[in-house]
């Protein structure tokens, strides 16, 4: 952090670790978290950057403020599709909405840690797997929207058995996993002795675990894309958490609208289908598409998943609660 003083440094983890306290004791029950509450946490965050930015205007200059800026707006187009595939991720598993937000919560824990480790790497180890990875997740994306499709309209089951879900499956042979959810446990403690006794870890805990990947995943691309604005490790780290955190509110907020607006569904479908052709096409350099391009596909899907259920008369709900 050479060229940034400390009183930056300390001020920066102070907001980050006030609103984190903040935000997990505002979301402390398991309960979905509200449009309102949702919108209020994407308004605080976002003002948070831009204030933040003013103080590294004022401290350091205009040119670092702008420069700040410039990677906070790169980092939070680049992550937008992060958001779909954290959406995805919850699907597969099945994870009800009262307990997403304490998986976030603590996806949060980590990505700020793992971002930490690729600012430090810069991008000179960031492609080495990055291509492949993205090339599963884009399969995975395509496979979860399919899987969403065919589920629309259905009932959620209470209690799902997971013996035979691909992460069950696949994790068990490492480390024992219990086949069901324990409320917002990540770990459960099952039988008193004998055979089968013992920890084990939950459905929870494991999708915790793949939306973590999911972070390291899109972190191939956009570290290495804010380094090329500006090379000032401080710079970078702070305006990819800061973009970060405001997208995790962001994803609450459509998660809830979801709720109450009985099209999007299907407009998140349509982003999810995207996404994934848009990873496989990139892996493949057979076409890139801009972020910008993305943004304005994502951004229409969604306003036509927004318009058909307002003019339909079938949004049903109310967005405040």
């Amino acid at each position: 952090m050479a060229g940034h003083s400390l009183l930056e440094v300390f001020l920066f983890a102070v907001l980050v670790a006030a609103c984190m306290w903040l935000d997990l004791h505002a979301h402390s029950k398991d309960k979905p978290v509200s449009a309102r509450d949702a919108s209020l946490w994407t308004a605080a965050w976002v003002a948070l950057a831009f204030a933040f930015a003013a103080y590294i205007g004022w401290n350091d200059g205009a040119d670092k403020a702008q420069l700040f800026i410039a990677g906070y707006l790169l980092e939070e187009s680049l992550s937008v599709d992060n958001l779909f595939v954290m959406m995805a991720i919850f699907s597969s598993f099945a994870i009800r909405d009262q307990y997403q937000h304490r998986v976030l919560y603590y996806g949060i824990l980590g990505a700020v840690v793992m971002r930490l480790i690729f600012v430090a790497a810069g991008s000179s180890i960031i492609a080495l797997f990055g291509p492949y990875a993205l090339a599963g997740f884009g399969v995975f994306v395509l496979w979860t929207a399919w899987k969403m499709f065919r589920s629309m309209g259905k009932q959620q089951e209470e209690d799902i058995d997971y013996a035979k879900h691909w992460a069950v499956r696949w994790t068990q042979r490492f480390i024992p996993v219990h086949p069901q959810l324990h409320g917002h446990d990540f770990f459960v403690r099952t039988g008193e002795g004998g055979k089968g006794a013992g920890w084990k870890a939950t459905p929870l805990f494991l999708c915790l675990v793949v939306i973590e990947i999911s972070d390291i995943m899109f972190a191939f691309d956009s570290v290495p894309a804010v380094i090329a604005i500006t090379s000032d490790p401080f710079l970078v780290y702070t305006s990819n958490i800061f973009a970060i955190m405001g997208l995790r509110s962001m994803f609450f907020l459509l998660a809830a609208a979801k709720r109450y607006l009985k099209h999007l569904e299907k407009s998140v479908v349509a982003v999810l289908a995207f996404i994934g052709v848009k990873m496989l096409l990139d892996v493949a350099g057979a076409f890139h598409i801009s972020a910008m391009a993305s943004l304005s596909v994502v951004a229409g899907l969604l306003a036509a998943g927004i318009l058909a259920s307002v003019f339909s008369g079938r949004g049903g709900g109310d967005m405040r609660s």
